[in-house]
């Protein structure tokens, strides 16, 4: 590993010194450097600058679909931009949660055509509301140089920096005093009738006063490199971690009173910057009516602010997951980093044995020992999926004494074996490893034991979901023609590709009818609407057209049947449909349209020509409609690309352009094999912009003459 480490040792001091000069040039306060791995779709917290790890942590791996802002940058490739709290949270609702403090935040990608991966940038809200130019440069130029890097990292084979465990910069130091100085420092410090403390960014104590050890009832060598809030009993409420969070986002002083008991009130004063925050704490008044009011300790350890933010942000990101596989992933992705465990694993019972269903941290050799362990076996792992009762284990020695056959396989120190409850059945267990040992309070583990429970409802809707999703894709291709036949003299391309979350099944249809050697009809339709009833109208639509194609049945009077037959099914949904009869002898071709979007043509030049059809009503509205037949020349070399509205479609945009952009795409394809040209078309379409109707595609072509 060390030769590796040392290749990379250039380029991680190259990107190191780029963020410096960045930070510098925009003033910000706080930067983020993801990376995107060849062929994955989740960015990488990779290189922190100004924000301790415990905070960064939900952000440590950002699946690309997510509603984040890096990821949108590096999706859409553009910069984003956000204004303030409200801005924040209008737009993006889970960051707003989690990081509910003033701060503007930019993020841009990393690209060069390929995305390479993403950068985040928060500034205080003090500051112009707008980037200047000035900023807008730095942060291209830092973007440029960042691709460079990585770019040149990986010909040499080397991964610019390590994607498990963010690097942490250093924050800049201030000028260093001479020993003189910083003794006459200390003493200057000392004299001071108030207390005053200096934390790191990470909320270490790292100077107190005797005033403030006073003031706190502690002495310094107790708090020194302690957090306060960790170190000090009556601290442990929320209050002073959330503001120590507040100065460390926002970079704004902030302020609070607490209650030393029995009866001291204590102001203190925060003002952070990029080295870390100054602690200015002083006698207080207390709230009004309280000098004889009495607090008690609280007899049990309160939760951790961060904590419970880790939390929030793990429930709302669960909100968005659907399938089982997409949960795991979010659960891995998360709890790994914000709750400190090294290893996870989720199993299930099946036919009354353990299955892991998702892992991290762990070997696959390992996860292979647990899967289909019987639910009566005398493990921690099968006890609590069976009892749905937590155990919690400091050491080895602690699981040892109640399991005694218990082996050590896994090198870690500590565990939590958590049930997975979800309307009151134990659906599976979250089992949680620690590299060290790990003592779990009791405020922690009412925290993991509400984690195994948002996990466990996720886990049960996902699966709720997978099963839809199983049987509307076995609907769907059903229902699509698994191949077309083949035609001397016709080549033949068709793609389909579901709308996206949901159902994933829709109305969308093609079909091929081969009459005899030289002549075929094509059909592309869109009933209305993403549902089962939908596909099961584009059923009765496909067997309809499919039915009076085979006879030879024109294609205006297979549009009217079909017309007058959804009309007395009375539906309820409407159907778009466009039907080519091919006359490969004659090199001809007669097309009838109901509502549905104009074929493209390209000649045997390579010149494209949108179709302008007599379009007809859609199918199932007027049972006495007609639809008039055009016909085309279709020589040798010639092809007919037919598709529905979810290829064309944009919101805010019009369709003509889009429909004349897929055009001149066609144009620019000549040379390739048919799935080549088609791929081609669907991979333009769904990356210019997101998607949200279902996308049919069928490409015809007459063949060369020989």
């Amino acid at each position: 590993m060390q030769p590796a480490a040392s290749a990379a040792a250039p380029a991680l001091e190259q990107l190191d010194a780029a963020v410096a000069e960045m930070v510098q040039a925009t003033g910000a306060s706080v930067a983020l450097v993801y990376l995107l791995p060849p062929g994955e779709r989740v960015l990488h917290l990779a290189l922190v600058s100004g924000a301790p790890g415990h905070i960064t942590a939900p952000w440590a791996r950002i699946d690309l679909g997510a509603p984040i802002p890096v990821a949108d940058a590096v999706r859409e490739e553009r910069l984003v931009w956000l204004g303030g709290r409200e801005e924040v949270a209008q737009r993006y609702p889970r960051l707003g949660l989690v990081l509910p403090y003033d701060f503007m935040l930019a993020a841009a990608p990393i690209t060069n055509g390929t995305a390479a991966g993403g950068l985040v940038l928060l500034w205080p809200i003090f500051r112009p509301p707008e980037p200047s130019p000035t900023e807008r440069a730095a942060i291209d130029a830092f973007c440029r140089t960042a691709w460079g890097v990585l770019q040149q990292a990986a010909d040499n084979g080397h991964l610019a920096l390590p994607v498990d465990t963010p690097r942490v910069l250093s924050p800049p130091t201030s000028r260093i005093p001479d020993r003189d100085e910083a003794l006459a420092g200390v003493s200057f410090a000392e004299r001071l009738p108030v207390g005053c403390c200096a934390m790191d960014l990470d909320g270490h104590i790292t100077f107190i006063n005797s005033a403030a050890t006073e003031l706190v009832g502690a002495g310094a060598a107790v708090l020194r490199g302690a957090r306060p809030w960790e170190a000090l009993l009556w601290m442990r409420e929320p209050v002073f971690e959330d503001h120590y969070r507040a100065a460390v986002v926002s970079r704004q002083p902030t302020s609070f009173t607490a209650l030393r008991p029995p009866d001291t009130w204590l102001s203190f004063q925060l003002y952070p910057d990029a080295s870390g925050i100054s602690v200015h704490i002083t006698p207080a008044a207390g709230p009004e009516g309280s000098g004889a009011r009495r607090h008690p300790l609280p007899s049990a350890e309160l939760a951790g602010v961060t904590s419970l933010y880790h939390l929030m942000h793990l429930a709302a990101a669960l909100t968005e997951a659907v399938g089982v596989q997409e949960v795991v992933d979010l659960v891995a992705d998360q709890i790994v980093p914000a709750f400190g465990p090294q290893a996870m694993a989720i199993l299930t019972a099946e036919e009354g044995r353990l299955r892991h269903i998702g892992y991290r941290g762990y070997t696959v050799e390992l996860m292979d020992l647990l899967d289909a362990q019987p639910l009566t076996a005398h493990t921690p792992t099968a006890r609590v999926l069976s009892t749905g009762v937590p155990s919690f284990f400091a050491t080895f020695a602690e699981l040892q004494r109640e399991y005694p056959s218990a082996v050590h396989l896994d090198d870690m120190a500590s565990w939590a074996f958590l049930p997975l409850i979800a309307s009151d059945r134990v659906v599976g267990s979250l089992v949680l490893a620690y590299a060290r040992p790990h003592s779990f309070t009791p405020a922690e583990r009412a925290v993991l034991t509400s984690l195994a429970g948002l996990v466990a409802q996720a886990l049960d809707r996902s699966r709720l979901y997978d099963t839809k999703h199983e049987l509307a894709h076995t609907l769907q291709s059903v229902l699509l023609p698994h191949t077309l036949p083949r035609v001397q003299g016709l080549d033949v391309a068709a793609r389909y590709l579901p709308a996206g979350r949901g159902m994933d099944i829709g109305g969308d249809f093609y079909d091929l009818i081969r009459r005899d050697d030289a002549t075929v009809t094509v059909a592309i339709g869109d009933v209305q609407g993403h549902s089962i009833t939908a596909a099961a109208l584009m059923g009765q639509v496909r067997t309809a057209v499919h039915a009076h194609a085979t006879i030879g049945t024109p294609p205006g009077e297979v549009l009217a049947r079909t017309n007058r037959l959804l009309v007395d099914l009375d539906p309820g949904l409407f159907t778009s449909c466009l039907i080519a009869h091919i006359d490969l002898a004659q090199h001809r071709a007669h097309l009838a349209t109901a509502g549905h979007p104009p074929p493209i043509l390209r000649h045997p030049d390579g010149r494209t020509e949108i179709l302008q059809m007599t379009p007809g009503l859609l199918l199932g509205i007027d049972p006495d409609n007609s639809y008039p037949t055009t016909e085309i020349p279709l020589p040798p070399g010639s092809m007919l690309a037919l598709y529905t509205d979810g290829l064309v479609e944009i919101p805010g945009t019009d369709v003509e352009d889009t429909t004349a952009e897929l055009a001149h795409q066609l144009t620019h394809l000549e040379g390739r094999t048919m799935d080549d040209i088609a791929d081609a078309l669907v991979q333009y379409a769904t990356a210019s912009a997101p998607r949200h109707d279902d996308i049919a595609l069928l490409l015809i072509q007459a063949s060369a003459e020989q």
